[in-house]
């Protein structure tokens, strides 16, 4: 189906006037497109439908580091969505094309400057999607992708996600005196994605295929140089200007009305992705395992190649609600006696260092605002220290809003959790148009160590063919009256 209604989508878009240089080249919504939309639930908006076209800088090889991926001309990634057997076929047609796609690269780079963007939105448009329509009509990222949302949901407490970047757009539950709140940051979805699809704030996003930081984009692996993609001045950040949270997943299952509401998310990052080797399936999945309590999975399996894999989940919380100002007077525990420093540039040094005697000392319950100015705000990675369970899971994190009672506790199984206070956060207008400011909002991301591809004296982060990367977070709520 993908592959026989991309001849007439791309030609939806040839006649589409819906580009303008406004518009990020990661989204474009086509018009036509949304006559194949299924009806939607009357809970839910209607769904949007997107068509990928090649994403030629996600071929490329690391050997050509003159094109740089935030100025190729692309869309979204559809690739999971097929079949294997169309899947290995597709990628032999591919490689065969491979200098066909160093051609469309540099041409898709010319188009990245704003006075092609210009002429793009006018007749060059066109006639530059011709040329990708010759060459897409055989590509696998020309399939289609709903985009869809999912509610789970147990009494008053409920979940909102969507299949864009995995992502968390809410969380609803109530204060000390039985009021319901949404308690993440995030924008409004009643009518369009595109803020999600443009920010680069990651609200509630699955970050991946690295979380974090790695150093000049580079590392080495069994003895290759590879090189990432920068998104992050010269570094790459969680995974790369078109990472995890800035493709469509599949929904691969859901179950909204049983004992144990969850969704799982799935999708296929393939080789040469951002840079990163290897094919890898992904999955993430979000369920309400009791009350009051949402645990994240997530597993990714290599298929052909060694690869470093750390997934992280972004979410912004402020347990006041998402509107009630700033989170500096919430008071936080972390079970962690190290940190691992990093340089003006956010990058790990290499060192272990205690907390002792610092303003990242928060074995003790401490107000987030208290020490924030010595720190220079935090975004830092935490060595978890706390005792395991039978399943390999500790406590990491404590969080307390004292106006309205509300409890976070935070359970993982991975050895650090980045803590993070908005510190970049500039008048963001987000939900129902408040606009949130500096420390709106903290993370508390497990992980691996960052950069640890760069740092043998970390834990390593390879996971190979045949083994299992396994990531696992449990957040309890309550209420302290």
């Amino acid at each position: 189906l993908s592959l026989s209604l991309c001849p007439f989508l791309y030609l939806s878009c040839l006649l589409s006037r819906t580009a303008s240089p406004s518009l990020s080249p990661v989204s474009l919504p086509l018009c036509p497109a949304r006559l194949l939309s299924r009806p939607a639930s009357p809970s839910v908006p209607p769904l949007s439908l997107y068509i990928s076209l090649p994403p030629v800088s996600l071929y490329l090889s690391p050997s050509l580091p003159s094109v740089p991926p935030h100025r190729s001309f692309h869309l979204l990634n559809s690739y999971s969505l097929l079949p294997r057997s169309t899947r290995i076929l597709l990628l032999f047609l591919n490689r065969r094309r491979y200098l066909i796609v160093r051609v469309l690269s540099i041409v898709s780079y010319f188009f990245s400057f704003p006075t092609a963007q210009t002429a793009m939105a006018s007749g060059m448009l066109r006639s530059f999607l011709l040329v990708v329509l010759v060459f897409g009509l055989f590509d696998y990222s020309a399939a289609i992708l709903p985009l869809e949302y999912v509610e789970i949901k147990k009494g008053d407490f409920s979940v909102k996600c969507t299949n864009w970047g995995a992502t968390i757009l809410s969380v609803v539950l109530p204060d000390a005196q039985g009021n319901l709140a949404d308690v993440v940051l995030g924008f409004d979805t009643t009518k369009t994605i595109a803020q999600y699809v443009n920010s680069t704030t990651y609200f509630g996003a699955l970050v991946g295929r690295v979380a974090n930081r790695v150093d000049d984009s580079t590392f080495t692996l069994k003895g290759r140089r590879y090189r990432l993609f920068p998104n992050d001045g010269k570094n790459s950040l969680h995974g790369g200007h078109r990472g995890y949270s800035k493709v469509m997943w599949n929904v691969e299952e859901k179950d909204l009305d049983g004992p144990h509401p969850y969704v799982k998310f799935h999708y296929h990052s393939f080789d040469g992705e951002q840079g990163f080797p290897g094919d890898l399936h992904v999955q993430v999945t979000y369920k309400i395992i009791g009350d009051y309590m949402l645990s994240v999975t997530m597993h990714a399996e290599p298929v052909d190649k060694a690869t470093p894999v750390n997934l992280a989940q972004h979410t912004y919380w402020n347990l006041g609600g998402h509107d009630s100002g700033t989170i500096l007077n919430n008071t936080v525990q972390i079970f962690a006696s190290h940190i691992t420093p990093v340089d003006k540039n956010l990058i790990p040094t290499g060192e272990i260092t205690p907390v002792t005697g610092t303003p990242f000392d928060f074995r003790r319950p401490s107000t987030v605002g208290s020490r924030i100015e010595e720190a220079g705000g935090y975004d830092i990675n935490y060595v978890l220290h706390s005792p395991t369970d039978k399943y390999g899971v500790r406590k990491a994190a404590v969080v307390k809003d004292s106006r309205s009672g509300r409890v976070l506790e935070l359970w993982t199984n991975q050895l650090g959790v980045q803590f993070y206070t908005s510190n970049m956060l500039n008048d963001t207008v987000g939900k129902g148009g408040y606009v949130y400011g500096q420390h709106a909002a903290l993370c508390l991301e497990t992980q691996g160590f960052p950069d640890s591809v760069n740092h043998p004296n970390f834990p390593s982060q390879i996971v190979n063919p045949g083994e299992t990367y396994h990531h696992y977070m449990l957040f309890k709520f309550s209420v302290h009256k």
